[in-house]
C-alpha cells in the first residue's frame, strides 16, 4: 500500500476491487484503504454483507438502467453517469427510498468508440442549460472520464487537460447555482500520475493494489 504515501494530499484513492475476491478487499481495508470501486451491481451488492460497514463504495462501470434500482442507496458515489436518461431515473429511483445519491458525470474524450460518456460540448450544454435542476434526490459532485488506451503518454495527457478543461468550463458557468461540485475522477494504475498533474482529485486504481484481474 505504498501508494497511500505516493498519492498527494487531497487526492483521493479509488482501489479498483472489481473482480476479486472479498478477501482481497478485507486485506486492503486492513491495511487502511476505505474507498472501493466496482463495476458489476451484483458482485457489489455480493460483496457489501460481507465486508466492513463503513467501507466507501464507489460504482465506476457502465450501469445499465435496469440496474438502478438494485444499485441506488447502497454507493457512496456512482462515478459513471452516462446519460441524461440514466442520472433522471438515478433521481426517480432515489426520490422513491427517500436517498440522496452522490453522481458523477461522465465525459467521453478517448479515441475508443467503445467507452461512454457525455461528449464534453454536450454536458457542457447540460450544465448551461442548467437541465439539472429538475434533480432533487441527486448531488452531482463533479465529473469522470478515462484517457484513451494507449501507451502515448502525450495523448493520454491530452485527453486528461481536456477532461479538466470541460470541468472548468462548466464551473466558470454564469449563475450556475451548483454546490459542491468539486471532484474530477480519473486516472488508472498506469497513468494516475499524470492525472493528478491535470487535476484529478479521484484515482481509480487496481492492479498495482491487487495484482492483474483474474475474470
Amino acid at each position: 500500500m505504498e501508494l497511500h504515501q505516493l498519492i498527494p494530499a487531497g487526492v483521493k484513492l479509488v482501489a479498483v476491487s472489481k473482480f476479486h475476491p472479498y478477501t482481497m478487499i478485507q486485506e486492503a481495508y486492513d491495511a487502511g484503504q476505505r474507498a472501493f470501486g466496482e463495476s458489476r451491481v451484483q458482485e457489489l451488492l455480493e460483496k457489501i454483507p460481507r465486508l466492513p460497514e463503513d467501507i466507501e463504495w464507489h460504482f465506476i462501470g457502465h450501469l445499465q438502467t435496469n440496474k438502478v434500482k438494485q444499485l441506488v442507496g447502497n454507493t457512496a458515489l456512482i462515478e459513471s453517469v452516462d446519460s441524461e436518461k440514466l442520472i433522471n431515473l438515478i433521481d426517480a429511483e432515489s426520490r422513491k427510498i427517500g436517498v440522496v445519491s452522490k453522481v458523477l458525470m461522465q465525459v467521453h474524450v478517448a479515441q475508443e468508440e467503445t467507452k461512454f460518456g457525455f461528449l464534453p460540448e454536450e454536458l457542457v450544454g447540460y450544465f448551461r442549460e442548467k437541465r439539472f435542476e429538475t434533480l432533487t434526490n441527486t448531488h452531482i459532485c463533479g465529473i469522470m472520464g478515462m484517457a484513451s488506451n494507449t501507451d502515448d503518454m502525450s495523448r493520454v495527457r491530452a485527453d486528461f487537460a481536456e477532461i479538466a478543461s470541460v470541468y472548468r468550463q462548466i464551473v466558470g458557468i454564469q449563475d450556475l447555482g451548483l454546490r459542491g461540485f468539486d471532484q474530477i475522477s480519473m486516472g488508472m494504475s498506469h497513468d494516475w500520475p499524470v492525472a493528478v498533474e491535470e487535476g484529478a482529485t479521484i484515482v481509480r486504481i487496481g492492479s498495482s493494489i491487487f495484482g492483474e484481474r483474474v475474470y
